[in-house]
């Protein structure tokens, strides 16, 4: 029992040195971090605003710090192996994943089974910017608002042809809220990216589309298509003409694109932080301001906190919408 005692505190002791010694070496880790070069891995192919925004951020990173941010492009699946590879890699601070809203609000209730859990596998970031969508149809369309488009479907129930990127994408989802929300039915057709669907649209092969800004913009101004509402919850400063779902119709209609930075679930608060805080400064830079702009995007910057509450704000929001339109992974 003596012997047992006198053990005891020896122990105790060894167990605090050993966790103050783990405390100041993540304490020195984080005020030296980072040391190496970053990894981004961006779950789609170059190009298109999920690669273009992490660039853009990837950019000033490196030129902040003196580390390379390398830009890892790793596609398929719907975004979903690049999501797993970046919820699967250490928890270092030294590789990061540039996740679209679909990937983390839209996905996981598309599929039965995902590899990886948004909330459980992967630390928020920073929201990095929004993206703003705009309906667009084809001028041999006879609507020019919200309203005619609406009364045009109700009075041919499914006639009317709607293209996307792919089932499950902004163009997709958001189309299917406004239907959801004004009681009609349109046919989606579903096309493997924006480009397709755009051609496809401005050959008039399909009637509309909930496009993003940067693709639409160009055929826009050239008469090509024409705007009838912004998917926003308030006007774009692009087109600053064009009213709103909500102020046309349908009160508290949103539909928009947002890109997030996540970091691997475990990864140190204090690198979280500093990567949150540093991100936020860089994009609120006014050359990135004015490129995203240029973008039809808006700069964020939030904070991780800020970023987690979007997600479980809209995560359900696009549940009841998939639920009630049926929708299905491909």
């Amino acid at each position: 029992m003596t012997t047992c005692r006198s053990y005891l505190p020896y122990a105790a002791w060894a167990l605090v040195f050993t966790l103050t010694g783990a405390l100041f070496a993540i304490a020195s880790f984080a005020q030296t971090y980072p040391t190496r070069a970053i990894r981004i891995i961006v779950p789609f192919a170059p190009g298109g605003a999920s690669d273009l925004l992490p660039r853009m951020l990837g950019q000033k990173l490196a030129e902040a710090w003196g580390q390379q941010i390398i830009i890892d492009n790793r596609p398929g699946a719907a975004g979903n192996i690049g999501m797993e590879l970046g919820a699967r890699a250490p928890a270092d601070g030294y590789t990061l994943l540039s996740a679209p809203n679909g990937n983390l609000v839209v996905n996981p209730h598309m599929y039965s089974r995902l590899p990886y859990d948004v909330f459980r596998d992967l630390a928020p970031v920073t929201l990095i910017a929004a993206v703003q969508n705009v309906f667009v149809v084809h001028p041999s369309l006879p609507v020019k608002n919200m309203r005619e488009l609406v009364a045009l479907a109700k009075m041919r129930p499914g006639n009317l042809t709607y293209g996307s990127p792919g089932n499950g994408s902004q163009g997709h989802v958001g189309v299917e809220l406004l239907k959801m929300m004004a009681g009609i039915d349109m046919t989606h057709v579903p096309y493997n990216g924006v480009g397709p669907a755009m051609r496809e649209l401005l050959g008039g092969q399909i009637s509309l589309a909930l496009a993003q800004t940067q693709a639409a913009i160009p055929h826009i101004q050239s008469g090509k298509l024409r705007a009838i509402a912004a998917a926003s919850a308030k006007r774009l400063t692009i087109l600053p003409e064009l009213p709103t779902v909500t102020e046309s119709t349908y009160n508290g209609f949103e539909a928009v694109s947002w890109y997030a930075l996540m970091a691997p679930a475990g990864t140190p608060k204090d690198v979280i932080s500093r990567l949150s805080t540093e991100c936020a400064r860089a994009v609120q830079l006014p050359d990135i301001r004015e490129r995203l702009s240029a973008l039809g995007a808006e700069a964020v910057g939030s904070s991780p906190d800020q970023l987690v509450a979007t997600m479980r704000t809209e995560s359900p929001r696009w549940a009841k919408v998939i639920k009630v339109a049926g929708i299905r992974a491909d």
